[in-house]
């Protein structure tokens, strides 16, 4: 029972990547249709990344006070309302509305899916199923690019870009209606002073002892410092590494390298499963290794991927290792730090504050794709070695990081390590 719970709340990742990559395969579509400039299409295309930023923020305290089930229902019917919007925009003003509603429904998947999972799970097996949600995002992400295509052939003329997004409401409405029949948190209940007997008997849980929260206790800077720390830290350097620029950009980057003629399409696809192949083989090592190992080699592998990249735009020669060396840097981010940021985010903090605590590591994550998104083409600009260069130090310094600072919490229950990294 607890292996399809998990399942079935993994499922908000993947309306999470769909959401995500569906954007790019309309936005030329989207200038053309509402006649939009430059800044006209950024505003466009970020609009969900504000809302997203809102979400993770506004989760974590709904979640640890309502409980993820109750937010994952509202989550569901978020994306559809988003999908059929956005489909159905008759301007900027409502485009941009409706992108926004998805973004939060993204944020909010990024704290309660994983706080979820991690709750309803034993230790053995914690690791591998929260570790389904990036699983389910970048399987999104490859859905999304492989719809894009299906459509771009169909011939469907100016209805295109309509039909593309609109269809993100199928998979959304299947997930709104079954999220009602996922139990409560055991966990959560057993916080808030509830009897969580009835929902650890039908996940088939044992609870230790456990007092219930004090009302309205508050994420503290001296119980819970260790965690603040780690969370920021797995959460910076999740975007650090370049990932989200890279992927955004990847079309600018090869043009830049002296390529021309490569199908957006097709490429986009072909990256879309090199990552999720990448992110399937990290779910099955990660409860086997665990975390801190897997994120030593993803810093140690991509670290020597972007080195490459830095060195074939410093030099202007070799441009034939471009594509390998990309797929070698998502093939290391997805096994290590894609597969592992979320479980590690949702076992870090006790049960009273585990959602506002995701939500600090999510926030991170979310607002550092911004800003490195936004400053990747100014970087770019002033010569295309300098951003990747950039992302190779902060590979080199996470190594450091990791090995010196990051416990490892394969196989321990949630209430061992927050006993261990209380004060």
């Amino acid at each position: 029972m607890a292996a399809r719970c998990a399942v079935l709340a993994s499922m908000a990742g993947l309306l999470f990547g769909i959401d995500t990559a569906v954007i790019s395969g309309v936005t030329q579509a989207l200038q053309k249709t509402f006649d939009l400039g430059p800044q006209d299409l950024g505003l466009a295309v970020s609009a969900a990344l504000w809302g997203t930023l809102a979400g993770a923020g506004l989760a974590g305290r709904a979640g640890d006070a309502l409980g993820s089930r109750r937010l994952l229902l509202w989550v569901g019917w978020l994306y559809v309302v988003s999908a059929l919007g956005t489909a159905l925009a008759n301007g900027l003003l409502s485009f941009c509305m409706f992108r926004l509603l998805g973004g939060l429904a993204i944020g909010a998947s990024s704290v309660v899916a994983p706080v979820y999972i991690s709750e309803i799970s034993a230790p053995a097996e914690r690791g591998r199923r929260v570790g389904m949600f990036q699983g389910a995002i970048v399987s999104g992400i490859l859905l999304a690019y492989l719809s894009n295509a299906l459509v771009a052939r169909a011939g469907l003329g100016a209805m295109e870009w309509r039909v593309k997004l609109g269809l993100a409401c199928v998979p959304a409405l299947g997930f709104a209606l079954l999220a009602p029949w996922l139990p409560d948190s055991p966990r959560w209940l057993q916080a808030r002073g509830r009897d969580a007997r009835a929902a650890a008997d039908r996940l088939g849980l044992a609870l230790q002892p456990a007092a219930p929260a004090a009302a309205g206790e508050r994420l503290s800077w001296r119980l819970h410092r260790k965690p603040i720390l780690l969370a920021l830290a797995i959460g910076a350097f999740n975007q650090l590494s370049g990932i989200n620029a890279i992927l955004y950009y990847l079309n600018d980057i090869f043009a830049a390298a002296g390529f021309s003629g490569l199908s957006a399409d097709t490429q986009a696809v072909a990256v879309g499963l090199a990552n999720l192949l990448a992110t399937l083989a990290g779910m099955a090592m990660i409860d086997r290794l665990g975390r801190r190992p897997l994120l030593l080699a993803g810093a140690l592998g991509t670290f020597a991927a972007l080195v490459g990249v830095t060195a074939i735009f410093a030099l202007g020669q070799g441009r034939e290792w471009l594509l390998p060396l990309l797929v070698m840097f998502i093939g290391f981010f997805a096994v290590s730090q894609g597969a592992v940021i979320w479980v590690y985010l949702s076992e870090l903090f006790p049960t009273a504050v585990r959602a506002r605590g995701q939500a600090l590591g999510s926030s991170t994550h979310w607002v550092l794709n911004g800003a490195i998104s936004f400053a990747f083409p100014v970087l770019a600009a002033h010569g295309p070695a300098l951003p990747f260069a950039g992302f190779a130090l902060a590979m080199a310094v996470q190594l450091v990081v990791v090995w010196r600072w990051f416990p490892e919490t394969r196989g321990v229950s949630l209430d061992d390590l927050a006993r261990r990294l209380a004060g």
